[in-house]
Formats: structure tokens, C-alpha cells, sequence
């Protein structure tokens, strides 16, 4: 069955023969994308995401938005601190007065300032709940008039404002909506920003030295860099119809460097190739575009899938995230295909410059058409390797097994959830959080919600109840509110434990499973509770609950995809049980590193007791695609020599030898990129990045160049058997067709007199 349609060899030549058209095509969407981009853009906030599945939580948040009329309006906790004074002091309420003076800028926004002083000089019952037993520290709790979207460009302000009156001896923090929003989206932003500043300098530098020269390395970096720049406007229009936010940005812009760079990099290191090979510069790109420009297409359909499995999480915010992080690898695909052939058109052998002595050969190549260029089978690092692993490949094989195993084992003892705010990085808003939770109670700024509704909203049930909460040790203040049209009871119930510890969500567990059920039997079913204790709960199970359906679509679409690429049964079911080792070996260093504390302070890394909840399934559908880049690049090689030659052992000889470079180069860039991430402030990115750069690492050593070796050393022929029952599915071969180029050797008493060289099926080129 023929794709001729699809041929990357056909499009890799026609961009290449039409240079300027090709770049100018590319400007033109660059500068339209950017244009509608930047005029149409939706909003980036990451509000409005919903659960699609509808849990209670969402349920209950529902029924307050729509019986009591409020959209989750923003409220801050101004929290007054002194190891010196106390309320009754002078010196303590004057720092009170001034910090309520200070909000004055904001009276049109604020619905309501609760002021310890002038509720207990009207006897006010409250005013003793915002003073801490020792008198040491009081609160002022703010309610805003509109949610905290309303206030995103101007919390920095607030802070400012708020802690304006702070001295010495008095602290003021903030805490809540706009005060988290604004310190740790500013620390979020720098995390982020390493991305480039750290990340693109390490690559160039990778890329220097596999390639060997100063202007090759370029073009990787321009695929890489406009892959995110065009994505960037398309998302930036998505973003009118789907959930994102500036970590979908992110996201989108680490897989888009690192694939760009990938996809480029093989492409232009197999021109390269095909160049030393004897074939002249149009067929060599032709020739390129043929073979590795095959090997890019199926590893990008390989990681879109691997990322559109998101889109099975029934949380939209991941849907917004699965389907940019997509869009980049298709637009970094199409920018290999295109724009990559035609810059290479118009450098040519000039990127190989300073290696003049190299250019030099290239063009005497092409003079006299004879071999300028011996490469050998089993020489270089790895080409010794390869006969290493050829040699022994039980003893590499139970090696590899046994230390990615061992690496795996912690994975079992993984414990999954939010993070707490303990595990903040150390800014005003934790200081101030660490004052609220003791002296106050840690869930005073996030309470429990218990919306009660329909026949369960009977007055005598709700009262027992409320008696049941005030009488727990686990809840401070519980405050009960009817709405304004009668129809719901809402329940505030403030836990003493941090709302993001598992110490909150076997409570709010306990309430579901045991409280509510005895307090309201039969009517149970109508009582909801939310919150963002309730919101995690719901959150960790979605995920869980979906997890076998996100893994069995990614594995079995992958193994089809590999199956049809290949035509093999035996290579797409250990290229996946390998890939699944990767992860699961990723999965127990995070273990190890962030939950056992191995090595964490030496990385400069926040030791938790949790992996936070959406990592394991975003690594594995990131991890899954981006690790079956290699396997594809190094199958492909071992593939392409195997129909040339029928020897199974030479031809993985031959792959290893020729992609363990580029591999390993590609994996450090990754490495690199991730990394940045890495090394930021909060445990989330650590977590996320740690975790790819360290599977990234381990995939391109141990996997790729050791245990794929061996593996396909012992399984012989038997890796490319291909029942005839199949013979339908379409015969794309990802290795490419081509016959080897074939230039004879310099004979005795040589004169330069050009001869034409054997170019098997390519097209004759200039």
C-alpha cells in the first residue's frame, strides 16, 4: 500500500528546491499566529476547569453558586504578628490601625474588614475568635467583592499595601487569594524562565559538540525556537475555548524545545551522513528526509498520542495541556520537514564550518566522485559497546534488568497527593500561613463546605449535626448560613489541620463515609461536600480511577503505531515493556529522592512526604512518547541495515553505532531543558522535572544502548517475524527504502576526473 502522498522524502525535496518560499511560509504563519494570537487571545488564568465526571465537590460548588448567588469571591487573612507585644498594647494596635488604614486604596473592592477592636468594644461574640489565646497575634479577615480573576494583575499591590504598616517588633502577612496567586505565580514564572536562560545555553552547547561545529548547531535551536514561537499564538486562541495557563505555556514550550531540537537533529545528522556517503546536496536531503524524516514522523505520532491520552482524564485543565503540548510536536515535526531542508539548502557544507579540512573533503568528493570518507563497523565508543553487548548479551541483560528494577522497587511505597503548605517555598505568605495554623486554625482560609439540600434541609437535622462538628476535636469554628431563597443550608467548617494534608482529607473521608450518612440517613444522597480538602479527594480519585483507561490507550495505539512501522509483533511489545521500565524506574528515583530524601538537599531539593498527584500520569504519557523518540531513531537504523543485509547481530551493531551518539546528545539536551525545571523553588517543578530529566538520562544509557542491544541480540530474527495474516496493514517502513549510496574507492595512479556515483533509488539532484 502506497503513502506517497505522505512522503517526507518528496516534501523534505520540494521545501528544499523552493528555499525562500519555505522560509517566507514560515514567517507568514509566524507573524499571523502572532498577530491573532496577541489580538484574540483567550484568558489565561486556568479557571474555569471542571471535573467532567461531576463529583460532589463540584456538585456542592454548583449549588452555592446558584442558590446563594456568589462565584467564589477572593478573601485575603491579614495576620498581625508580635513576639513582643500583645493586642492590649499601644504599640500592637497602632500597627492594627495602620494596617486597615492602608487599605483605604481599596475600599471599591472590598465587601467587608472585620476589626478586632471595634467588634469587642461593641461586645461583639466574634471578636474572640481573631485573637490567638496568648494574645500574641490577631487577624483581620478581608472579603473582596469579585473573585480573584478580577484582581490578577494587582496582587503584588495588595501585599504591599496590606503589609505596609509592618515594623520591628510587629509582623503583618498576607494570606489567601491574591497574596498566594501573586508570590508564587512570581516564583513560578521565574522557575519557568530558567527553561531558556539555562536550558537553550546547555543545548547549544550539546549540540556543539555532536555536531563538531559552530553553525550546525543553529539550525536545531531555530526548529526548536519557532516550533514554541507558533505554537505560542495558537494557544494563546485555544485558550478562548479550552482551560489554560501559564503552566500549559510551559509545558508546551520544554517539549517543543526538546523535540525541536530532537527531530532537527537527527534529520540534519543523517544529511550529514548521506554527504560523506557520496550523494550531492539535493539528494541528500531527499535521501534524509526518506529515512530519518520517516523516523520523525512516526516518533512525533508516537508522543501526540502519548499526550492526547490527557485528554481521557475527566479534568479539563489536563485536556488544555494534552492538546497544546500536541500541537507543538505537530508544528516541530512540520518544521523538520520544512523549514529544516530549506535552511540546509542554503547553508549546505557551511554548517560543518570550522571544519574546513572536512569541507574540503566533501568538495573533492563531489569532483571526482570518489570515496573520501571509510567508516567501520565496531569502531568509536560505541561501536565497541555495541560488540560489548553483542559479546555477552545475558550478562547486559540481567544487569540492566537488575538496577533498573532495583531503581523501580521504591515505586511501591509511592504516596501520592497534594502537596502541603508546608512544603511552600519560605516568603511572607508561608511565614504568615505558619502564624494562622498555630495560633488559629490551619483551615481558616479554606473550610470544609457542607452543602445541605432538598429534604435533608431540615432545621433539627442540621443542628444535630452542627453539634456533632462542634463537638470533634479535628474542627474549630463551625458556622451555618441558609440561602437566600431557603432551598440550601451551607455548613463552614474550619479544620485545625492543614486543608492539603492527608490529616484534612481523612477527615473530610470521615465525614462523607461515617458523619453525614449517620446524621442523615436516607437523605445523605443530597448533602454535598466541597471545599478544597473535598476538591483534592475528588482529584486523586479522577486520576486514579483513570488511570488504566489513560494507560491502555496510550500502550495500545503505540504498539499499533509501532507494529505498522516496524512490521513486527516482537519489537513493539518490547519496545513498550522497556518503555514501561523507564517510567517505573522514574517513578521510584522521585521515591527515593523527594519521599526517602536521598540526595535531596545535595540537588537543593524540597524533601515531602507526597509525589504530587498529577506527576505519575503526566510522566507517563510525557515519558511514554518522549522515550519512544530513541527507540524509533535506533529501530529504524538497526531496521534499515537488517533489509540491506539479512544479519541480525551486524545490523544492531550498526544502529547502535550510529544513532549512540546522536542519542545520547539528544538525551543530554532534554536533560538539560528539564532540568532547568529542576532547579526551581517549588516542589511541584522539582518533582516534574527531576523525574524527565532522570528518565530521559536513563532511557538514553541504560535502555537504548544496553538493554535494547541485548535484547534484540538474543531474540534474533524472531524481532522482525510478521505474521502473512497481516500483510494488509500498510508497508510504510520507517527505515526508509533507499539503497546505500555507493562511491568507489581512489584507484592507483589516480586523476581527477569525475565519475558519477551510485545513488540507489534517490533522485538525481544537483
Amino acid at each position: 500500500m502506497s503513502l506517497s502522498f505522505l512522503s517526507p522524502q518528496r516534501l523534505a525535496g520540494a521545501s528544499a528546491r523552493h528555499p525562500w518560499r519555505t522560509l517566507g511560509a514560515w514567517v507568514a504563519l509566524l507573524v499571523a499566529v502572532t498577530f491573532l494570537g496577541n489580538t484574540f487571545a483567550g484568558p489565561m488564568s486556568g479557571d474555569g476547569g471542571e471535573f467532567t465526571n461531576n463529583p460532589d465537590s463540584q456538585v456542592g460548588s454548583q449549588l452555592i453558586d446558584t442558590h446563594f448567588g456568589e462565584n467564589a469571591t477572593a478573601s485575603e487573612t491579614i495576620v498581625i504578628h508580635s513576639d513582643t507585644y500583645t493586642v492590649d498594647d499601644p504599640g500592637f494596635k497602632a500597627v492594627v490601625d495602620a494596617t486597615i488604614a492602608s487599605l483605604e486604596p481599596w475600599s471599591g473592592d472590598l465587601a467587608s474588614v472585620a476589626n478586632y477592636y471595634e467588634l469587642d468594644a461593641a461586645g461583639a461574640p466574634e471578636a474572640a475568635a481573631l485573637v490567638s489565646a496568648d494574645g500574641n497575634s490577631l487577624i483581620i479577615p478581608v472579603a473582596f467583592n469579585q473573585d480573584d480573576d478580577e484582581y490578577a494583575d494587582r496582587g503584588e499591590d495588595w501585599i504591599e499595601d496590606a503589609q505596609a504598616a509592618a515594623t520591628d517588633d510587629v509582623a503583618v502577612y498576607s494570606v489567601g487569594d491574591l497574596s498566594g496567586d501573586a508570590t508564587f505565580g512570581k516564583i513560578a514564572e521565574e522557575d519557568l524562565s530558567k527553561e531558556i536562560s539555562i536550558g537553550l545555553p546547555v543545548a547549544g552547547l550539546v549540540l556543539v559538540v555532536v555536531f563538531g561545529a559552530l553553525i550546525a548547531p543553529i539550525l536545531p535551536l531555530a526548529v526548536g525556537l519557532v516550533s514554541i514561537a507558533v505554537t505560542s499564538g495558537f494557544i494563546l486562541l485555544l485558550a478562548n475555548v479550552l482551560v489554560l495557563d501559564d503552566t500549559s505555556m510551559s509545558l508546551m514550550s520544554m517539549i517543543g524545545l526538546a523535540v525541536g531540537i530532537d527531530y532537527a537533529l537527527f534529520f540534519f545528522e543523517r544529511f550529514r551522513e548521506e554527504r560523506r556517503s557520496g550523494a550531492p546536496k539535493m539528494d541528500a536531503i531527499e535521501r534524509a528526509g526518506g529515512s530519518a524524516g520517516k523516523a520523525v514522523m512516526f516518533s512525533g505520532a508516537t508522543v501526540i498520542l502519548a499526550l492526547l491520552g490527557l485528554l481521557l482524564l475527566p479534568i479539563d485543565f489536563f485536556h488544555g495541556m494534552g492538546i497544546s503540548s500536541a500541537l507543538v510536536v505537530v508544528v516541530a515535526v512540520g518544521a523538520a520537514m520544512t523549514l529544516l531542508p530549506a535552511m540546509v539548502r542554503l547553508i549546505g557544507d557551511w554548517a560543518n564550518a570550522p571544519r574546513f579540512g572536512l569541507m574540503r573533503k566533501l568538495k573533492r568528493q563531489d569532483t571526482t566522485g570518489y570515496r573520501e570518507f571509510e567508516t567501520k563497523i565496531g569502531t568509536g565508543l560505541w561501536g565497541h559497546l555495541a560488540t560489548a553487548v553483542m559479546r555477552r548479551p545475558v550478562a547486559w541483560l540481567i544487569g540492566s534488568l537488575a538496577i533498573l528494577l532495583l531503581l523501580a522497587a521504591p515505586v511501591l511505597s509511592m504516596n501520592i497527593g497534594s502537596q502541603e503548605t508546608s512544603a511552600l517555598p519560605d516568603t511572607d505568605f508561608t511565614r504568615g500561613y505558619r502564624v494562622l495554623a498555630e495560633d488559629f486554625s490551619a483551615g481558616l482560609d479554606s473550610p470544609v463546605r457542607i452543602v445541605v439540600s432538598s429534604d435533608a434541609n431540615n432545621a433539627e437535622t442540621i443542628d444535630a449535626f452542627v453539634a456533632t462538628l462542634q463537638a470533634d476535636p479535628d474542627f474549630g469554628a463551625v458556622e451555618t448560613v441558609a440561602s437566600p431563597d431557603g432551598e440550601i443550608t451551607l455548613v463552614n467548617a474550619i479544620t485545625k489541620a492543614d486543608p492539603y494534608s492527608h490529616d484534612a482529607e481523612d477527615v473530610v473521608q470521615h465525614l462523607r463515609n461515617e458523619v453525614v450518612p449517620t446524621a442523615f440517613g436516607d437523605q445523605a444522597n443530597e448533602v454535598f461536600i466541597t471545599g478544597a480538602t473535598a476538591e483534592t479527594i475528588d482529584f486523586d480519585t479522577a486520576l486514579i480511577d483513570s488511570l488504566p483507561l489513560v494507560f491502555g490507550f496510550v500502550l495500545g495505539l503505540s504498539f499499533l503505531l509501532l507494529m505498522v512501522a516496524f512490521r513486527s509483533l516482537l519489537v513493539p511489545l518490547t519496545s513498550i515493556l522497556m518503555n514501561i521500565l523507564s517510567v517505573a524506574a522514574a517513578y521510584g528515583a522521585l521515591v527515593i529522592v523527594f519521599q526517602y530524601g536521598v540526595g535531596a538537599s545535595l540537588f537543593g531539593f524540597t524533601e515531602v512526604d507526597t509525589i504530587t498527584d498529577w506527576l505519575p500520569v503526566m510522566l507517563f504519557c510525557i515519558l511514554f512518547g518522549l522515550s519512544m523518540d530513541y527507540h524509533v531513531f535506533l529501530l529504524s537504523r538497526v531496521r534499515e541495515h537488517f533489509d540491506h543485509t539479512g544479519d541480525n547481530e551486524e545490523a544492531v551493531r550498526v544502529g547502535l553505532q550510529q544513532t549512540g551518539r546522536l542519542i545520547t546528545g539528544a538525551a543530554l539536551i532534554m536533560v538539560a531543558v528539564f532540568s532547568s525545571f529542576a532547579g526551581g523553588r517549588l516542589v511541584e517543578m522539582q518533582q516534574m522535572g527531576f523525574g524527565l530529566a532522570f528518565a530521559v538520562l536513563i532511557d538514553a544509557t541504560l535502555i537504548r544502548t544496553i538493554l535494547v542491544p541485548s535484547v534484540l541480540k538474543l531474540c534474533g530474527n524472531a524481532n522482525w517475524y510478521f505474521p502473512r495474516g497481516l500483510g494488509w496493514l500498510p508497508d510504510v517502513r520507517v527505515e526508509g527504502d533507499l539503497a546505500p549510496v555507493s562511491l568507489p574507492r581512489r584507484p592507483e595512479g589516480w586523476h581527477p576526473e569525475p565519475t558519477e556515483p551510485t545513488l540507489g533509488r534517490a533522485p538525481v539532484g544537483e
